[in-house]
């Protein structure tokens, strides 16, 4: 792909690294990348890879603009309010670059529908909010072979990994956290809160880490979990082991298709 005048100009501090230059300009601008969530998490990851001239930018969400969403969720704004979040994000994407081909799916993500939505995209990132999302992703980017960039958010801390389970060598999600908790064991955001300026650290790593796996640029975070504390001004990363017992992907898995998401 030969890039125009234009796109010379736009992406000019791209170009001149010699991590990504004109072939790795190239690679962002062919990829096609699905993000599930335009909210906190979301917000961020979209306004960053449209920046960068990722291609294609999917995105799932079937929710309303609120008022109390806009202390974090900075891809919408005022006069969006009552909107469809899907194209109120589409709207502002075509603010920050209109070469960006944006694809607005207003819907749930469900099992019926999800190895469809995936299938069109070369990576999946995970800017969602409840856990029966997080465990119907992590499954069906496994059976897809697409890699996963997950995120979670809670009052002042967050934490991100990327699952790549499907090539043998990282954990996947179900590694860490076989099955999901009982519903009023971890608060969502709603009823604990959330320091709005700590989802936009989290989806700025989760759109960095998403631009590397595009590129095949430095170490992925595949088997390793990052840590992020607010109020410590503290980030460490764990490293993570696949679990040969795992439902999902171990020696002698249990769940071969997404029939158990309901």
């Amino acid at each position: 792909m030969d890039l125009t005048d234009r796109q010379f100009e736009r992406y000019a501090r791209h170009l001149i690294l010699d991590e990504i230059g004109e072939g790795g300009q190239a690679k962002l601008l062919a990829a096609r990348v699905l993000v599930i969530g335009a909210g906190g998490l979301g917000s961020p990851v979209l306004l960053y890879l449209a920046a960068a001239g990722v291609g294609t930018l999917g995105i799932v969400d079937d929710d309303t603009v609120d008022r109390s969403n806009l202390q974090r969720q900075i891809v919408h704004g005022e006069d969006r309010i009552g909107d469809s979040k899907v194209e109120s994000a589409v709207d502002a994407l075509a603010g920050v670059n209109a070469e960006t081909r944006v694809v607005p799916h207003h819907m749930r993500l469900v099992a019926a529908n999800a190895l469809g939505l995936i299938d069109g995209y070369d990576l999946v990132v995970d800017g969602s909010d409840n856990f029966a999302t997080r465990y119907l992703l992590n499954d069906a980017c496994y059976f897809a072979h697409k890699p996963l960039v997950a995120a979670s958010l809670l009052r002042f801390e967050g934490q991100m990994s990327t699952f790549k389970a499907y090539g043998g060598a990282g954990p996947c999600y179900r590694c860490l956290f076989r099955d999901p908790p009982p519903p009023d064991l971890v608060p969502r955001c709603e009823q604990a809160g959330i320091l709005g300026s700590v989802a936009g650290v989290m989806g700025t790593l989760q759109a960095t880490e998403t631009i590397k796996e595009i590129l095949g640029l430095g170490d992925s975070l595949s088997g390793r979990l990052l840590i992020y504390d607010a109020l410590a001004a503290s980030m460490r990363a764990i490293k993570l082991k696949r679990d040969p017992d795992c439902p999902l992907c171990g020696a002698h898995p249990s769940i071969r298709d997404l029939s158990s998401h309901k």
